[in-house]
């Protein structure tokens, strides 16, 4: 039977090890002046991720992916509300994940985009970074 001290620090070292977080993307977006981040966490169906209203014209959504392997990326949507006519994907992105990484490097893995309103002549800007 192990002592009970041993047991003990047994104990106290497994709960100070790290907890393991699950990967996490922020996607940082910008219109009408002002900026907001989005957080993506895993996703079993990429089908089941809600894109958020952006303004009156815009909808963004940021899908995260980690399984299966060969599938794992980033994608990021930027759909037009065409009222009655409902959501028109404008803009799409594929990223690898992980990203591969690049210290420094601004506007994180993604680089800067712009995406146009082809109606209202205003502009969403988006950029990503891997946080976890």
């Amino acid at each position: 039977m192990m002592p009970l001290r041993i047991l003990l620090a047994a104990c106290l070292a497994s709960a100070a090890l790290p907890v393991l977080a699950a990967p996490q993307v922020a996607c940082h977006y910008s219109y009408g002046g002002e900026t907001h981040t989005l957080r993506a966490t895993p996703s079993a169906s990429p089908y089941t991720v809600d894109s958020v209203p952006v303004g009156s014209y815009f909808h963004f959504r940021v899908v995260l992916r980690t399984r299966p392997a060969d599938l794992a990326s980033v994608e990021v949507y930027t759909y037009a509300d065409r009222d009655e006519d409902g959501l028109a994907l404008i803009h799409q992105a594929s990223y690898p994940f992980p990203p591969a990484r690049q210290p420094g490097r601004q506007y994180g893995f993604s680089g800067r985009h712009r995406v146009y309103e082809p109606v209202r002549d205003g502009e969403l800007s988006y950029w990503c970074e891997r946080l976890s």
